[in-house]
């Protein structure tokens, strides 16, 4: 047995309300050994600080801290760089240019906190496990944006790019297409790879395609799956 799937899931609250961290906490532990709470903020600076003491696996984000100063978008992209932890919104906002944003940004999952609580645990866990937690409008706004910004791209540049993957590189990507939020697990299952090594590969994609998380490759996947599907029928 992998002995990281026995450690609990580390979650780290951010939000402005106090009665709102309390109850977050209540919950989470209540799941434990499965979930525990490793930290909570209220404000961006404390979250930041955290966020680099208690390395959780989890932020949970109040996406409106009351801070003028600073936009929850920006933070989220600070937040993330040169981070391992991936950034639930939760959130009673329901600006979508913002929202959309914030995936953009690097959330891979989004709850309303009008959602009954067990949609945020499901939430954790299906985040922690690779896949991404997010609706359907959502999903399909940020597809629509994010066809439009490859538009926009040289074609030479996405041609390059392409071109600079290796033949499993190429394979990852189609199964990325093709298998939306999907956990490294069964994609690894599906290419008959480990996770590791899937991992090493996402790395090097990453770097290859200029992209920053999962939800970027799906996006870069979709939206030029017709390079890939080629490959997998001259394999």
């Amino acid at each position: 047995m992998d002995q990281s799937s026995s450690l609990p899931i580390r979650v780290l609250l951010v939000d402005s309300h106090q009665i709102v961290l309390w109850g977050l906490e209540k919950l989470i532990n209540s799941e434990s050994p499965r979930m525990e709470v490793v930290g909570k903020a209220c404000n961006s600076t404390e979250a930041r600080r955290l966020a680099k003491e208690s390395k959780p696996d989890i932020l949970l984000l109040d996406f409106d801290l009351g801070e003028r100063e600073e936009r929850s978008v920006d933070l989220i992209s600070d937040l993330l760089r040169d981070s391992n932890f991936h950034i639930i919104i939760f959130t009673e906002v329901r600006d979508q240019a913002a929202i959309d944003g914030a995936v953009f940004n690097g959330a891979r999952g989004l709850v309303h906190k009008e959602e009954p609580t067990p949609t945020i645990l499901k939430a954790i866990q299906k985040v922690h496990d690779g896949e991404l937690w997010l609706d359907r409008g959502t999903t399909g706004r940020v597809f629509i944006n994010f066809l439009r910004a490859g538009r926009k791209a040289p074609a030479d540049s996405i041609t390059r790019k392409i071109n600079a993957l290796t033949r499993k590189e190429r394979a990852i990507v189609h199964a990325f297409a093709n298998e939306a939020g999907a956990s490294n697990k069964k994609i690894a299952e599906t290419l008959c790879i480990s996770e590791q090594t899937l991992r090493n590969h996402l790395t090097s994609i990453f770097s290859k395609l200029e992209i920053k998380n999962r939800f970027d490759l799906f996006m870069f996947a979709r939206l030029h799956d017709h390079h890939f599907q080629c490959d997998m029928l001259s394999a």
